[in-house]
């Protein structure tokens, strides 16, 4: 018997955190009664992690956070949730309050609009800290810090002082991580924990869940649609389709035998990364400790680039070009100019995809909005179609914008929420193309067609639909106007697996019917691979390896992109397993020879 399955036997006997009795969340839209999730029924145990998996929209998120309360004012849940003797359905809002961040945390999915934007990421830890425990000011900050530097904050000290919208998407999430695990709570709801992070950031994280899990004998229901995280994390799983349970089981069951129609195509759907991660992956324990370790003796601070045969493109008239170019960060009062990107030299070809990899803040999102001009180029060159952008005003870059389309990382920031999702595609047509009438509803339809969605889902608003459902919205928004260059950061980070692949396919569709370019951002190494011709890696500001999608995740050169695919999670419980006790065994390792 493995240790995973002794520690769900012994959680199954004891008492549940949560019983959940035929719960149901319905939202009223358009003068009727909208069904989002019926006939729930679980119980979740201390130590256990519960996976809740299934499409965006299959009513994963909204039937979670009904147990706090935290459905939208048209939304309504039914049935009963009991935390311990309390009951959650219809629980009085001051109560509630007390519940929350005490018994109960959430890491949200996205970070930007669940943080307050007028307070500093520290101070929102710190706040959260006063609040629920007795502590004063100094003691809070002095916890923060010491929160921010467990999940990996960079220099936290600095990082304390800054604003949510100063922070990098994947640094935000681990703010929002840090205060949710600030009280030590007994049942923490992770949706889509590690949406925004990349891979040897994200094995640390789930480390601190299952540490967490360990230390006060949490409970954690993990909402995703990421299988290596619920390979890696999960005990039970529960599988959702249109708003229902369609198959649950222990992880190994559901991983190994799965049984509904709708789980074979889930699991079909997920992407692999190519041949010679899966033969690291599938080594056996001893193989697999060799591997990381060999890995780790290797120094990763070189910045020199490694170029493959035919890494870099020569062709003549690309539609975007970094030459040398050096993009820095101004100067705002005391705070000194932060230089993110040094000497890039890049080109993407008329047609072409290629995917931009590496950790949160190493500088790849701040190429792609240096880009569209909303960050200044210091030195060399950036051109967009021939046209020059570097020291360039925003009244010159006008023209040069309308041919560039940007999906943003948070679509529920990047949406206005005073505005349905039809008038939100729509916008641009109006402002650019001067559409009206007849015509503007037919391309926005189509528009919603070709991202999988409704047209009747036009005149929802964003707050009324999954987040994977506003990324596809976001999508659809971008390339409405048929750009020459598609800024795509971190597109399908928001997408279940088996949307993530239709959203693909529609990539590669609308680059043959209109020949865009394309710079995908992105922390997934297996999207990345499955879309890009091919793939530059980025570390602390240095692009450090460039190449040919199939030869640099089959051979990578740098160290760096060595330990990157070796952090890819597997999405498979018993051979992720291995990986982490190979993992874990090495940092143990490396602690016990620093401590001698």
């Amino acid at each position: 018997m493995t240790a995973d399955a002794t520690v769900t036997n012994d959680t199954a006997a004891k008492a549940p955190i949560l019983s959940v009795k035929n719960l149901g969340v319905r939202f009223w839209v358009g003068d009727e009664w909208f069904t989002a999730a019926e006939g729930l029924t679980y119980d979740l145990h201390p130590g256990e992690v519960l996976a809740i998996v299934g499409e965006s929209g299959s009513g994963k998120s909204q039937s979670s956070m009904s147990l706090l309360g935290l459905l939208p004012r048209n939304g309504r849940a039914s049935g009963s949730a009991r935390l311990g003797v309390r009951e959650l359905v219809g629980m009085h809002e001051e109560q509630m309050q007390r519940v929350r961040g005490n018994d109960i945390s959430v890491i949200f999915q996205e970070p930007m609009t669940a943080l307050n934007p007028v307070y500093t990421a520290g101070y929102q830890i710190a706040e959260t800290l006063r609040v629920h425990t007795v502590m004063g000011p100094k003691e809070a900050k002095a916890e923060a810090l010491r929160l921010m530097r467990l999940v990996e904050i960079p220099d936290p000290e600095e990082r304390y002082d800054s604003f949510p919208h100063q922070l990098s998407g994947g640094q935000r999430q681990r703010i929002m991580i840090a205060q949710a695990l600030a009280c030590q709570p007994k049942l923490l709801i992770a949706d889509e924990p590690t949406t925004a992070l990349d891979v040897t950031v994200q094995a640390e994280i789930l480390k601190l869940m299952r540490e967490l899990r360990e230390k006060v004998d949490a409970g954690i229901i993990l909402i995703t649609h990421d299988m290596g995280v619920v390979a890696d994390m999960a005990d039970r799983m529960l599988v959702m389709k249109e708003g229902r349970v369609v198959e649950e089981g222990t992880a190994e069951q559901i991983f190994g035998a799965p049984q509904h129609d709708y789980t074979k195509e889930l699991l079909a759907a997920v992407p692999h990364l190519g041949s010679r991660a899966e033969d690291k992956a599938f080594g056996s324990e001893a193989e697999n400790l060799q591997y990381v370790d060999d890995l780790a003796k290797i120094p990763l601070e070189s910045n020199d680039t490694y170029e493959h045969p035919g890494g870099r493109s020569d062709v003549q008239n690309p539609t975007l070009h970094l030459a040398g170019a050096t993009i820095e960060y101004p100067a705002i009062g005391r705070k000194k100019a932060f230089r993110a990107a040094h000497s890039i030299e890049l080109r993407i070809a008329p047609g072409e995809v290629v995917g931009l990899v590496g950790e949160s803040g190493s500088g790849k999102t701040t190429i792609g909005r240096a880009a569209v001009g909303l960050i200044p180029v210091v030195e060399g060159s950036l051109t967009v179609n021939g046209q020059e952008v570097a020291g360039k005003k925003n009244r010159d870059l006008r023209d040069m914008r309308k041919t560039v389309g940007f999906v943003f990382q948070d679509p529920g920031s990047s949406l206005n929420p005073r505005l349905s999702i039809g008038e939100s595609i729509g916008e641009p047509l109006i402002l650019h193309e001067g559409l009206k009438g007849a015509e503007l509803s037919r391309r926005v339809e189509q528009m919603l067609d070709s991202v999988q969605l409704p047209t009747s889902m036009r005149n929802r608003y964003p707050h009324e639909l999954s987040g994977g459902q506003r990324q596809r919205i976001g999508i659809a928004r971008a390339l409405a106007l048929k750009p020459s260059l598609l800024i795509a950061d971190e597109p399908t980070s928001a997408l279940d697996v088996s949307v993530q692949a239709k959203v693909l396919e529609l990539f590669r569709e609308l680059q043959e019917q209109q020949g865009f370019a394309c710079l995908f951002i992105s922390h997934d190494l297996a999207v990345v691979e499955m879309v890009a011709s091919r793939i530059a890696v980025m570390r602390h500001g240095h692009l450090l390896e460039i190449g040919p999608s199939s030869d640099l995740v089959a051979n990578p050169r740098h160290p760096y992109t060595q330990r990157l695919l070796a952090a890819v999670p597997v999405p498979d419980p018993a051979e992720q397993r291995r990986r982490r006790e190979a993992r874990d065994a090495l940092i143990e390792a490396a602690a016990g020879d620093m401590a001698g």
